[in-house]
């Protein structure tokens, strides 16, 4: 039984669903949205462990999904609406990857077996990625045309900080193993089997489900800026938001507890 600040977001990239509180949706897409949207406000929820059902992680891009697309394409033959469509369909998978990253609550990524193409978009969105030692990753995208466009191009070399090898996995879209990933610093760490991998998210998250929400989801909201910002920018952005979120009883139980060596505060939701 998970503790009640920690959400599970569930894939199930076969029936095309994902499943977070109790719930079903279709759409895979639209849904990975709406799910990290609506837990980013729900004030039950302080840390969100993505992972899936299945076999494997994620397969990828289904191209059966996008069958109607083609038909949309076959109905004109200006360039320039065909491109608005195509325009309309990438940024739709842009914003769902995007909001794993910009939801306010910490999200795990528990990786197991495959993971291709949109999946590794997926979890480049992610602020800690855990896996299995069967775990496998690929960026797919050149073996079907295409350069990736959901955001592991713009993502991934900032996570694992080698031009050269974010390059090379690219270009060859070979795969590269747990092993390899824990080595670059794609993930933190490698479990056996997928129940370790499981219970450790697990532990990890209440873990982080235990401290201020202020804190974390302060913590996030800088991160996420201060990476695409400068370092002055980043003070400036951490300065302005600090100097409300100083003023919360989060900040003052809890440097009150540190200084007395007192219980633990119990934080109330936000």
């Amino acid at each position: 039984m998970l503790p009640e600040p920690v959400a599970f977001a569930t894939v199930d990239r076969w029936n095309r669903e994902i499943f977070y509180r109790s719930t079903s949706q279709r759409n895979l897409v639209t849904e990975i949205k709406q799910c990290f949207d609506d837990l980013s406000v729900e004030p039950d929820c302080r840390v969100i462990i993505l992972s899936a059902i299945g076999k494997m992680f994620c397969v990828g891009l289904d191209l059966q999904d996008n069958l109607d697309i083609f038909q949309k394409l076959s109905e004109h033959e200006d360039v320039a609406r065909k491109c608005k469509i195509l325009e309309s369909v990438i940024r739709k998978y842009q914003n769902s990857m995007t909001s794993i990253e910009k939801c306010a609550k910490p999200v795990i990524a528990a990786v197991h077996s495959a993971c291709i193409g949109s999946g590794v978009d997926m979890i480049c969105a992610a602020d800690i990625r855990y896996c299995s030692s069967d775990a496998w990753f690929q960026i797919k995208e050149v073996d079907i045309g295409m350069a990736a466009d959901v955001g592991t191009l713009q993502r991934f070399p900032k996570i694992i900080g080698s031009d050269s090898l974010v390059r090379e996995l690219v270009y060859t879209a070979r795969k590269f193993p747990a092993t390899e990933a824990l080595q670059c610093g794609f993930v933190n760490c490698v479990f056996d089997s997928q129940e370790s991998l499981l219970n450790k998210s697990i532990e990890l998250a209440e873990e982080i489900a235990s401290k201020s929400p202020v804190a974390v989801q302060s913590s996030k909201l800088s991160l996420v800026y201060s990476r695409d910002h400068s370092v002055e920018e980043g003070l400036d952005h951490i300065a302005m938001h600090n100097k409300t979120m100083l003023q919360s009883e989060d900040f003052i139980n809890a440097a009150t507890s540190q200084a007395t060596r007192g219980d633990p505060p119990v934080f109330s939701k936000l």
